[in-house]
This record gives C-alpha cells, structure tokens and sequence, in this order.
C-alpha cells in the first residue's frame, strides 16, 4: 500500500488525465498501464543487459537497434510533444502490441483490440514526464503502484473492480506454498494479482526451478491459468504477468460459471476472490456445478467450480463472504457438507470487515481445504483475525497490529495448535462439533469467551465519594465567586 509522495505523484498524473477531459476511470487506468509497461519493458531490458554484460554472455534484446526512440530512457527525452506523440501513437505502441510472441498468446489476443486513447501530446508529455518519477525497479513498488491504480476503479464510483488488498494475497500464497510442480488458477483474476504473487513467491523461494528446462517451461508456459469476462481487466492482466517475467500464461476470456468452461480436474492450485453478491439465472450457468446445490449464488457457484477443476490432491485457498460460513439455505449447508465430508477442509481464517474498505464493508473469510474425493476432514483450524497491519476504516493507514506473520507461522506449525483453548485466536474443532451445529463454519459459533469478574464498590460508599466530589466542587466554584 502506497503513502506519502508516491501516492501524491499518481494523483497528480490522475488528474492530470481527468482535467484534459478524460473522465473514464478504467480507460485511464488502462492508458496509464500501457505506460508503466513501456517503462518497467525498458527497465527489465536494461537489467538483463547488465547482467550479460557482467557474465560474458551474448544477450538478443527485444527492441530493434535502429529504433532507439522505442525504449522509454529515450522516448522520455524526446523534447518535442508533437514528436513524442506521433512515435508512440505510430511505432511504440504498435510495438508494444506485438510484443506477445506467438500470435495466440495471451497478451497477443488480449492487446490486439487496446487502443492509445491520451489523444493531446501536451498532455501525454506531461503524463510521461510524472510517470519517469515513479520507482518501478523494485517489484513490490510495482505491485503497490498497481493496487492502487485499480484502487481509483472502486473510489470512483464506476466500472467497481472488486480489488483484493495485495497483502491478503500475498498471505494466503505464503498459506499455500506454490511448488514448481503445480498448475495454478484463478477463475476470476481481474488484474491477475494472485497468479502475479504466486510467480513472485516461486522466484522467491525455489529459484532454482529456472536452471531445470522442463520446470521452467512448465513456469513460463502452462503453471498459470486465469479466466475472467473484462477484456479490459485481461490486458491489464496479461501486461501484469509478463512485466513479473511471466512470458506466456493462459489468460481467457472466459464466464467460469458458464457452459463454455469444460474444465475439471485439471489444476492443483485455485487462488481466487470469486464475485460473490452476484445473482445468475440457472440457465446461464454449468449444470453440474448445480449438482452439489442449487442456487443463483455465484458465491457457491463458484465453490462448487473449484472442487469440479482441481485435480484430486489440489489444494484451494479462496475468499468467501461470512455468509457462506452460516447461511441456512439448503445450498448453503449442501456446499459447506461436501467439502468438509467428500473433501478435507483444513482452515477458516476469519477476517475483520474493514479489510476490503474503502471498497466494500463486507465480513469476509478464507477458506483453505483439499479435493479428496474421499473426505479426510478430521478437525478444522479456525483463527480469528484482528487486525492486518493497516486501519480498518477508509483511510487503510499503516499500524503496528498485525495478525498476518502469526497465522503464517501458526499454519505452518499446526500441530502445535492442538491443545490452544477456544479463549484464543486460533484454535481446532473437532469435524463431529461441527457436523452437530449443521455445518456452521463461523467462528463465534465455537469460540469461547472469557468473562473477568469486577468487583465494585458499595452503593453507600459510590454515594459518599459523590458527596465529597460535590463539596469540592461548591468550595472551587465559591473561589472563583470570591475573584470575580
């Protein structure tokens, strides 16, 4: 999450583009991206270039040696605006479009219809001169910069992208422990901030997946897979992947819920915040995902997806609404049934409602569990998050609390949990407790509350002291009579 200059510098470009007569957040989002691809495309290029530089080795770079003019160190210089604007509208992102490899790519598919839409030099000049301001080296930078930007969706009041908060996902990744071996997918990725993550934590801790070939075309190309129906959202998506060094993944424009998706038991990873507050017509929706439950709730609709397309063995960390944990509907408990006695729930980590805001108010929870086939649920670990690190009011400024490493490093050890009381944050529960309450999955149904006795005074002696603060008070107020 983004303060200070940082944030000061994007709301300066944002209304930069609003004054000019841009007034459609998401286009200007979408501009804006182009732009910080352009840079991060030159800067990655730069890093690569070093390094063989420093090792001996050959390198082939992506931008032609008689066009210098495409790579941002030099576009950014270029004095003249009417200049500046001719080259980008008639060579760079022309360029930049193409840039996808093979013609089926994702980025190929989803940049083929993109359109340049800063339509005054003055003012991509200006938009170009803010934006060399901001540090994208860092990768974190890069996310924060992004998050933010998709932020302005929401704020604005139009085109609402639900956006997940990246150290949420950025947890539940560091949760699930992504191995160079699995396929991960997220069927409803907006800008693609799970898979990006999931990338990240690879390159992280199992760096050296890239020196084995297999594994490191398996990352490069067919390790990343997400579905979602915004064409808008995918270009965002696919440029995200490819400037965090992902060059192919599989990005669809695709209604998960649909007919048209046949997928099932092809992944062993499902990373997601679905939609939930929608409603679908049964029509519009996959038959057998109406097999466990019937119901118009995408929010279960989208449960009952993830147990069809994992593999058996597939692990899924994904976000609910507080109601899918205690909602009586018949659809509810069907759901909450079959993964918790055809399947094994390991988790429910309950979050405060402040965790989406400004967006959205809602009480959400993350749901953590593996497709058997065969059950294996035993006992379910609940942990009842505080706090995030951030306020949970609108403002979501920085604070010390922070329940984030402790549900890490707890998960990670759960065999010591079992012996936590139920007084506590994090605790087990036994399947049968569970199956006796219906299936509920909150956690105010099983924790147990501590009550500290306060012993208070005797009415007789509360009056007296009353008395004594009174007479004091008449011997002050008769002071300051005396001085009038």
């Amino acid at each position: 999450m983004i303060t200070g200059e940082l944030k000061s510098k994007i709301d300066g470009i944002w209304t930069t583009l609003w004054t000019e007569g841009s007034t459609n957040p998401l286009t200007n989002i979408e501009q804006l991206t182009y732009l910080l691809f352009i840079k991060g495309l030159d800067e990655a290029e730069l890093a690569k270039e070093q390094d063989a530089e420093i090792l001996g080795l050959e390198h082939e770079g992506i931008f032609p040696e008689d066009k210098p003019y495409l790579r941002w160190n030099i576009f950014k210089n270029l004095g003249d605006a009417e200049d500046m604007y001719n080259k980008m509208v008639q060579e760079i992102f022309p360029f930049i479009k193409g840039l996808g490899g093979k013609e089926d790519s994702a980025f190929s598919t989803y940049m083929k219809d993109a359109i340049f839409q800063i339509n005054k030099p003055s003012t991509l000049q200006r938009v170009v001169s803010a934006i060399d301001g901001i540090p994208m080296e860092e990768r974190d930078t890069k996310g924060d910069v992004y998050e933010y930007l998709l932020s302005k969706l929401a704020t604005s009041g139009t085109n609402g992208q639900f956006r997940t908060p990246r150290h949420v996902i950025n947890m539940m990744v560091e949760l699930m422990k992504p191995t160079p071996e699995d396929i991960i997918i997220d069927p409803a990725m907006g800008s693609a901030g799970f898979l990006v993550s999931a990338s990240e934590y690879l390159r992280k801790n199992h760096n050296d997946l890239f020196l084995v070939q297999g594994l490191n075309e398996h990352f490069h190309n067919n390790m990343f897979y997400g579905n979602d129906m915004d064409a808008t959202m995918l270009r965002i998506g696919a440029m995200n992947m490819m400037l965090h060094g992902v060059n192919a993944p599989n990005i669809s424009y695709k209604d998960s819920l649909s007919e048209d998706n046949k997928d099932k038991d092809m992944y062993t990873l499902v990373l997601a915040n679905p939609p939930f507050t929608g409603s679908l017509d049964y029509e519009a929706v996959s038959n057998d995902l109406l097999t466990i439950g019937r119901t118009k709730k995408t929010e279960l609709l989208f449960l009952s997806l993830f147990l069809r397309i994992l593999k058996p063995g597939g692990r899924a960390a994904v976000i609910v609404p507080d109601g899918v944990l205690f909602g009586s509907t018949s659809a509810h408990k069907d759901i909450r049934k079959a993964i918790i006695d055809d399947n094994k729930l390991e988790a429910v980590i309950s979050m405060p409602s402040g965790v989406f805001k400004p967006y959205a108010g809602v009480s959400t929870a993350i749901m953590i569990f593996t497709k058997t086939k065969a059950g294996g649920t035993d006992k379910v670990w609940f942990y009842d998050m505080k706090a995030d690190g951030f306020t949970l009011n609108d403002h979501r400024n920085p604070i010390n609390e922070n329940d984030i490493p402790d549900i890490i490093e707890r998960f990670n050890r759960l065999d010591k949990e079992v012996d936590r009381k139920r007084t506590e944050q994090s605790f087990f529960v036994q399947v049968d407790e569970i199956r006796e309450r219906d299936y509920d999955l909150s956690i105010n149904k099983y924790k147990e509350l501590e009550y500290e006795e306060v012993i208070y005074d005797a009415p007789q002696e509360i009056i007296s002291k009353i008395e004594l603060l009174e007479e004091d008070i008449i011997q002050n107020i008769n002071k300051l009579k005396e001085l009038i």
